[in-house]
């Protein structure tokens, strides 16, 4: 057993051992007591031991069942929660898109345009931004955005740092621009749940892509050039760069240059009716999910699809929609058993909305370093952040937004995300090392919670969403 279990097993163990004594933490109900026990173990789990997340998640669902906490239809009802089906729908899209290779091409024609490496750095992060809008979850958008790489890397074989920059730079932009739309990270769905359960407030695909766009692009190339000033030195940056389409098409199964295929262009067609669709939701009233589900059923269909429907669905990660669905779950029991409520309530109440919001901020820019998965996170933080910007008379939706955001950093480690791993471990390619991820973090941390905070305070309250209600 590692000292990190050990140590985080003690610790769940005293709190359960102390939530069972019936004297202590007086107003504390019998529900609320097996919900703090139950997320203590859970979180234990998901710290120091090798179990799936998932696996963790369900287990925790089902001790709330059977004790009662929650109900029957609580739990399995998340599963046909509408970001739940909106995400699947958006992996049949995304599947489609892979298949017929319209994200190589429109790579191709951005990154080809590149004369100096600023403007190769520049065009590469508008690409991986607009994937937000295209693949869901950031795992999904890393294996995407690979054979890009590649291609580059091998253009660029003579210039070893610029290859390591690249490498460092996908993942980064590919986890700080997660934040753009709703189906951007499955922590995303989770607040969304979050705050309808706990205050009613209901944030649309619409609402979420005018608040997080703008930060999604400025943090993202901010950080663009915090790999690139860290990464790269002056003679590295001050060389021309020419990468050719052909020079990207011999690493490319799908072709990227030339006349569009039919299934290209019913798919490109599709895509933006789609996003057009979910864009303007405040007009015609679909639901998110409905437009996603038409259009999966569209480009699975027989006669307009570029996929079959079980090719399409084979792409689904079933692991995290389970996960999403168990971790919601979790979050109802947190908040309906009071145990939120009575976790914050001893926090300090003569506490400024912006002092607040910095430690939240802050909080949720280190979480990474103790829980890995993004969802995990904001399964744990979102509840309690709601719950005590209530009590702080904070605005909970620019609270739990701000918490999500800064959630989106965790580019310390390797291990601290799927694709910072994926980019890590290359065979045959320059990459980066711990140490280049330490020197980028030392940069990118403050840089992105300072970003978010400036948001928060300044762009949200004129987009809607003010600090204090």
């Amino acid at each position: 057993m590692t000292l990190r279990l050990a140590t985080t097993l003690c610790v769940a163990l005293s709190l359960c051992a102390l939530l069972i004594v019936p004297g202590n933490f007086p107003g504390l109900g019998g529900d609320a007591r097996l919900t703090l026990a139950v997320f203590a173990l859970a979180t234990a789990a998901w710290i120091g031991t090798p179990i799936d997340d998932t696996y963790i998640a369900l287990g925790a669902g089902l001790a709330l069942t059977v004790t009662g906490v929650i109900s029957n239809d609580t739990l399995f009802g998340t599963l046909g929660d509408d970001t739940v089906w909106l995400l699947i729908c958006a992996f049949v899209l995304a599947a489609a898109v892979t298949r017929t290779g319209l994200a190589g091409r429109a790579a191709a024609f951005l990154v080809s345009g590149a004369r100096t490496v600023r403007q190769l750095t520049h065009l590469t992060t508008a690409a991986l931004v607009v994937t937000a809008f295209a693949v869901p979850a950031t795992s999904g958008r890393a294996a995407l955005a690979l054979p890009v790489f590649l291609a580059l890397a091998k253009a660029l074989a003579d210039r070893r740092r610029l290859v390591v920059m690249l490498a460092l730079l996908f993942p980064t932009v590919i986890l700080l621009s997660a934040v753009a739309t709703l189906i951007g990270a499955g922590a995303h769905l989770i607040t969304v749940s979050v705050l309808w359960e706990a205050t009613g407030d209901r944030i649309g695909f619409t609402e979420w892509l005018l608040l997080g766009l703008p930060l999604a692009i400025v943090s993202s190339h901010l950080a663009a050039e915090a790999v690139l000033l860290t990464t790269t030195r002056r003679a590295d940056r001050r060389g021309p760069v020419k990468i050719t389409v052909e020079e990207i098409q011999l690493h490319s199964e799908q072709p990227v240059t030339g006349p569009w295929s039919p299934a290209e262009s019913r798919c490109a067609l599709l895509l933006a009716t789609v996003v057009v669709l979910w864009c303007s939701e405040p007009l015609h009233r679909v639901s998110p999910a409905v437009v996603a589900l038409i259009g999966a059923v569209v480009a699975a269909s027989p006669a307009l699809g570029t996929v079959r429907l079980k090719d399409a669905l084979r792409t689904v990660p079933w692991s995290m929609l389970l996960f999403m669905a168990a971790t919601m779950a979790m979050g109802v029991a947190l908040s309906d058993s009071g145990a939120a409520k009575w976790l914050v309530s001893g926090l300090p109440a003569a506490v400024s909305p912006l002092v607040f919001l910095v430690a939240v901020v802050a909080v949720s820019t280190a979480a990474h370093l103790v829980l890995q998965s993004r969802s995990a996170r904001s399964s744990v933080l979102v509840p309690l952040v709601v719950a005590a910007a209530v009590g702080a008379g904070v605005n909970p939706v620019a609270a739990a937004l701000a918490s999500t955001a800064a959630a989106g950093f965790c580019h310390t480690l390797p291990a601290s995300a799927k694709p910072v791993a994926l980019f890590a471990d290359l065979p045959g390619t320059p990459t980066y090392t711990p140490r280049d991820l330490l020197r980028l973090s030392a940069v990118l941390a403050p840089l992105t919670a300072a970003l978010v905070v400036l948001f928060a305070v300044v762009l949200w309250p004129a987009l809607g969403v003010p600090l204090v209600p």
